[in-house]
């Protein structure tokens, strides 16, 4: 018995991948199998020769069509998630557990908050704040006031996602502290939802070296591994003399790291288990580190030193052409807009330390808001937002807020 033929025409496995036909000519393969199948001369094509999807028969062949081209679907987006370039959802995580790394829950909003009061007054992990909005920030790094009489700490939200960074004096201490009298933010980085597909597949490249040590990638994955990282630029300086680096100059023969959000010790922990023995640190923020490995009390301790990363605010200016068909709420979805490109919840890259921030990453999102909108030009800075591109230092971090977002219509 003969396998019957068919005139749909089937994928292309091709050695880019597979190539599945239009839906265009499944539905005039469906057409000339039905024709085939009742003896010929049904009404199947118009007089131009374009199928007739008004008869009966067109009206099944084009259902018929809709299911096949469905299932081609479905086929491509199995065979791109095993794609590391562009898997997504479920199969990206997938991909990741080959490296034994899991995508990043949501993550709170991390502040620098300077923290006032007597001096010798302890301010401990889990100290509270609140903002004006009565979200509550818990201290992420405990620390001691000194003579001076102030310290900067870090606090993070204590529910996770973007919450807007508070101005510096719309914070008060929600829980008091004997000695401890004000607050107020000195910087801050907007957290995030859910761990975006491009920023995990970023990690993802980045984890390959994760289970190395002594190399500058081998450090970087193990810091953006650190539970709430939000940000980290590694750098190393194997010459015997300093180097500048824009602001910041990195000592003879040192390892530079470069933190925003987590854990201190989180942090000194993965810088401690793969760095190279004998490195000089770079930095400011000293962390205490045991070495539990020798079996035995009292353990050796060691200091590793890292950079808290200055959180700078990025100012956006953005020109629409004024019109009447623009939604009513045109100024709050261009906000939207950048801040989703920004932080990479549009799917592409997000801004980071130690890299250049064009404008032009974010026309896409700004133009496809709506066929009305005219775009003219978007513009940014730190000071004033007059410029096509800003370059971040290896000691910064950029952030952004929708109040940093001028948007006009001319």
């Amino acid at each position: 018995m003969s396998t019957p033929s068919s005139s749909v025409p089937s994928i292309t496995w091709a050695t880019t991948g597979p190539v599945v036909p239009a839906e265009s000519d499944i539905v005039a393969g469906v057409l000339a199998d039905a024709n085939a199948a009742f003896g010929g001369n049904m009404n199947i094509a118009n007089a131009d020769g374009t199928p007739n999807l008004k008869t009966a028969q067109g009206q099944l062949a084009s259902s018929t069509a809709a299911i096949i081209g469905a299932k081609n679907d479905d086929i491509l987006e199995v065979v791109n998630g095993v794609d590391p370039d562009t898997a997504d959802g479920r199969f990206q995580d997938g991909i990741a557990r080959i490296y034994f790394i899991e995508r990043n829950p949501a993550e709170p909003t991390a502040l620098q908050v300077a923290c006032v009061g007597l001096a010798g007054t302890v301010i401990p992990v889990g100290a509270m704040i609140a903002d004006t909005s009565n979200n509550v920030y818990l201290c992420t790094q405990a620390g001691t006031i000194p003579a001076s009489g102030t310290i900067t700490l870090g606090f993070a939200c204590k529910t996770t996602g973007p919450t807007a960074v508070p101005a510096a004096n719309q914070v008060s201490i929600y829980q008091a502290i004997s000695g401890w009298d004000t607050v107020s933010v000195v910087s801050g980085v907007v957290g995030n939802d859910v761990e975006s597909r491009a920023d995990f597949e970023y990690r993802r490249r980045q984890s390959v070296a994760l289970n190395a040590a002594g190399s500058v990638p081998a450090v970087r994955a193990a810091v953006l591994n650190v539970a709430n990282v939000l940000d980290a630029c590694v750098l190393d300086n194997p010459l015997g003399t300093p180097v500048v680096n824009g602001d910041f100059t990195l000592p003879a023969n040192s390892l530079y790291v470069g933190v925003y959000g987590g854990a201190a010790q989180d942090i000194g922990n993965a810088i401690w288990t793969k760095k190279s023995p004998g490195c000089n640190y770079a930095g400011t923020t000293p962390v205490t580190v045991q070495d539990t490995s020798v079996g035995s009390q009292p353990y050796p301790q060691y200091t590793v030193k890292y950079q808290v990363l200055t959180a700078v605010p990025i100012l956006f200016a953005v020109q629409l052409a004024n019109n009447p068909n623009l939604p009513a709420n045109i100024i709050t979805l261009v906000q939207n807009a950048i801040i989703a490109a920004f932080t990479g919840a549009d799917g592409g890259s997000r801004a980071r330390s130690n890299s250049t921030i064009f404008a032009g990453r974010y026309y896409p999102g700004v133009i496809a808001i709506d066929p009305s909108v005219e775009l003219l030009s978007i513009q940014l800075g730190t000071t004033a937002a007059n410029a096509n591109s800003v370059v971040m230092g290896i000691d910064q971090t950029p952030t952004i807020t929708a109040a940093n977002i001028a948007v006009n219509l001319v």
